[in-house]
Formats: C-alpha cells, sequence, structure tokens
C-alpha cells in the first residue's frame, strides 16, 4: 500500500493548524511602518500617504525648522523631540511626513518613520526595544496625540521620551502633532490641582510632558492671501486650466461655505476644482 499520499495529507493538515511564524520586526526592509501594539509588529507602508515638501504653503518657518532638525538627526548629530501644535487643517501631520520624505530622498536609507497611534502609547517602550538595535535612525510619530480624564499613559510617554533609568534611544526622535500646547485640557489640570496633596507639583508633572519636546511649532489660522499662495501652488502642480481670478474667486466661495481657510480646506477645494476639470494627475508623492 502507498502510505505517501495519506502522508502528505496529514503532513499539510499539520502544517495549518501549527502557529503562524511571529513578524520578523526587521526595521530596515522598509522606510515606514505603522505599529500594531497588540501584535507587537511592524506593518511595513510601501506607499506613504504625502505631499511633497514644497507645495506646503503658509508654514515656512514651521518647515524651515523641522526639515534642518530632522537633517541632522539624519546626519548623526544631535537633534530635538518636536511638537506640532495648533489650529485643525494647517499642515501638522503632512509636514512631518513631507520632511521624512525630502530627508529620504537626499539621505537614502538613513531615517525611517514609524507611525505610533495614541492608543498605543503604553507600548511605547516595546517599540523603541525593537528600534533600538537598528543600523539607521527612526523618527516614532503619532498624530493628534492628546490625553483626558484619568488617562495615565502619559506617564509612559514621558519615561520614554527623557525621564526613564534607559532613556530614549539616541537612533530615535519623537515627533507628535496635538491641537493642544500642553497635551492636557485645563480642566484636567485644574482637576488635577484641586484633589492633589500639592496641587503645584501635580500641575507641574501635567505641564512637564510638553517640555520632553525640546522643539514647539505652532500653526495658526491662515489669512486669505495664505489661504490663495496654497490654492495657486496645488492648482499649478497639477496643471489645472484655469485663471487666477477665476480660481481665486471659487476657491474664495469653497472657504466661505466651510466656514475656515486652512491648507486641508485648500487641499479640499483643489480635489473638488480637479475632478470637475477633468484632470487625471496627483499631488501624492508615488
Amino acid at each position: 500500500m502507498d502510505i505517501l499520499p495519506l502522508l502528505t495529507r496529514i503532513a499539510d493538515a499539520l502544517e495549518r493548524l501549527a502557529p503562524l511564524a511571529p513578524p520578523s520586526n526587521d526595521p530596515c526592509i522598509a522606510t515606514a511602518f505603522v505599529w500594531h501594539a497588540e501584535l507587537e509588529r511592524l506593518e511595513p507602508i510601501d506607499r506613504i500617504n504625502r505631499v511633497p515638501l514644497a507645495l506646503l504653503q503658509g508654514i515656512k518657518r514651521q518647515r524651515d525648522t523641522l526639515f534642518e532638525n530632522t537633517q541632522r538627526f539624519a546626519k548623526g548629530l544631535p537633534a530635538n523631540n518636536a511638537l506640532l501644535w495648533g489650529a485643525r487643517g494647517m499642515g501638522k501631520s503632512s509636514l512631518v511626513k513631507a520632511v521624512h520624505g525630502a530627508i529620504e530622498s537626499d539621505l537614502p536609507g538613513r531615517l525611517g518613520l514609524v507611525e505610533i497611534h495614541r492608543e498605543d502609547i503604553p507600548s511605547l517602550p516595546q517599540l523603541l526595544g525593537i528600534l533600538k538595535t537598528a543600523p539607521k535612525r527612526f523618527i516614532v510619530f503619532c498624530d493628534d496625540l492628546s490625553f483626558d480624564g484619568d488617562d495615565a499613559s502619559y506617564k509612559s510617554l514621558k519615561a520614554a521620551l527623557e525621564g526613564g533609568v534607559e532613556g530614549r534611544p539616541d537612533n530615535v526622535l519623537f515627533y507628535a502633532t496635538s491641537n493642544r500646547r500642553h497635551l492636557m485640557p485645563r480642566d484636567m489640570i485644574e482637576n488635577e490641582r484641586s484633589t492633589a496633596i500639592n496641587p503645584g507639583e501635580a500641575v507641574e508633572e501635567k505641564v512637564s510632558l510638553s517640555d520632553r519636546f525640546g522643539l514647539w511649532l505652532g500653526f495658526h489660522n491662515c489669512d486669505q492671501d495664505t489661504y490663495f499662495a496654497m490654492v495657486d501652488g496645488y492648482a499649478k502642480a497639477l496643471g489645472l486650466t484655469i485663471t487666477p481670478q477665476q480660481l481665486h474667486r471659487e476657491a474664495a466661495e469653497w472657504a466661505t461655505t466651510r466656514g475656515s481657510r486652512s491648507g486641508r480646506v485648500a487641499w479640499q477645494f483643489i480635489q473638488d476644482l480637479a475632478g470637475r476639470l477633468g484632470a487625471t494627475g496627483s499631488l501624492r508623492e508615488s
């Protein structure tokens, strides 16, 4: 009796039942990753959702400062953790991704980008443990970072940034965006003051989290001229056939219906306009 087919089926069944091999978590196999805390896994990202750095208008000082800080870090020089705070839709997260893209273009393979979600901040020590042995440098990026209520995970971030025994690895910087300059709502800080044995020390602990970021970059609502500059830049990059007068008239009307002017509103207007004009290009980097 030929038992080979039977043994083959048994082997196939056992292979299907066997647990999957753990992910390699090699931080050098890609230029960008998303960290999944529940799996303790770095997911490589093939295509980063970002626009070229030159297209970001109205934030020249913030752009130049963050680029220079990141460039120094990529070259192995001292640099600071960065907190980008302020108005919604003014390009905070877009700037982080665009700066990484510009550095990667100038210094290929020198700088990785790892996104960590706000709810995964307590797992930051595990992530840093994986990155610290890699032969390259990394920006760990958290978008829309803030803390509310009884959330104590900010202590994990404080320790990872500067305050822990081991401290932050030399090859890692932490960049975060937030609508709040101090990452905590005022009522949370006031509650700490009213219930603490030593109110001053309680408030100091909350505020000192922001102090772990050596670089603070503020983003503010833009005026009409800056908004038009954003629209002009996007329209030129896409090669849209429209007069400047009509472009500005439609852009102003779009902003009025949205009740605000910002980089996000300008981007949304250009997407609508490009669709109406039948433009098939993209402002996203490939």
